[in-house]
């Protein structure tokens, strides 16, 4: 995932589910001054009352970007579910990855939940826990069709480019290369359209969303996936247990009902199976 420091936050109120959500003026604001209780359905303590706030960086698609000055995606989505099953709406803090990784944005009370196609790794859990997993995960070699590289392998002696403190950055690092590091999954692509890098190492969702364009397919492919065992989930603060519950239900009544399958299909692409069949966490 990403991290951009000294970005402004901006706050996003929740409308609705296909709406997404739309950008409101002006800082966070507490509670001071509002009505109501900050208790939702089922016993969970929400930060604000009437909302559930979900701290992410943007842009990663298609799990949330800002399309049309609304922030939508695969997780806003998945956790409207969750808001929705709390009698609140949701809310969107855009901060830099590294605030709620480390579980700062938690701890502070600026979140309830962070939803930011995190994977999840035994070093995060030691500073959030996490939902059960949503989403099976590989990365992917993202290169021009010109470019002559046809696997991971070819991008030794290579420039090659990757999000900074993500997954698919130290994949490469473990690998022997040295790759640029750029802020975003924009930027990362932008330096392989641009010229800056040869290739680049990517969550392989955001690929696929990405190559959606025809443009973009026509003149970039994907040299490889690789399957790292990745699994995304959501997160809360250590010992949040009543909210992290009620995420894993959202999550699981999804998958029953077909919404995953439809969400999936509207966001990402086909519908991979596999995708979904994370299991839960121990």
């Amino acid at each position: 995932m990403k991290t951009t420091f000294g970005r402004r936050t901006r706050i996003l109120a929740a409308t609705t589910a296909t709406a997404g959500l739309v950008l409101v003026a002006g800082c966070s604001s507490d509670d001071s001054g509002s009505s109501g209780t900050k208790t939702a359905a089922g016993g969970v303590e929400v930060v604000k009352a009437g909302q559930l706030t979900t701290c992410t960086h943007l842009p990663y698609p298609p799990f949330q970007s800002e399309i049309d000055g609304k922030v939508q995606g695969f997780d806003v989505s998945l956790i409207d579910l969750v808001a929705d099953d709390l009698g609140v709406k949701q809310t969107i803090v855009d901060q830099p990855f590294e605030n709620f990784k480390t579980g700062g944005s938690l701890n502070a009370g600026s979140c309830d939940l962070a939803a930011a196609g995190m994977t999840i790794t035994e070093e995060r859990k030691k500073n959030v826990d996490f939902s059960d997993p949503y989403f099976e995960a590989t990365q992917a070699v993202l290169v021009d069709k010109k470019s002559g590289i046809s696997s991971f392998a070819d991008l030794k002696g290579k420039k090659v480019g990757a999000q900074a403190q993500t997954t698919g950055e130290d994949y490469a690092k473990s690998k022997g290369l040295d790759p640029v590091s750029f802020e975003s999954s924009d930027a990362v692509i932008n330096g392989l359209r641009t010229g800056q890098v040869e290739a680049v190492v990517i969550d392989y969702p955001v690929v696929q969303g990405w190559l959606k364009d025809k443009a973009n397919a026509a003149a970039f492919e994907v040299a490889e996936q690789i399957n790292t065992g990745e699994q995304y989930g959501f997160t809360v603060k250590k010992g949040n247990t009543k909210l992290r519950e009620a995420i894993n239900k959202a999550i699981a009544d999804a998958k029953a009902d077909g919404t995953y399958k439809k969400l999936y299909e509207k966001w990402i692409g086909p519908y991979d199976e596999s995708a979904a069949s994370a299991s839960p966490a121990a």
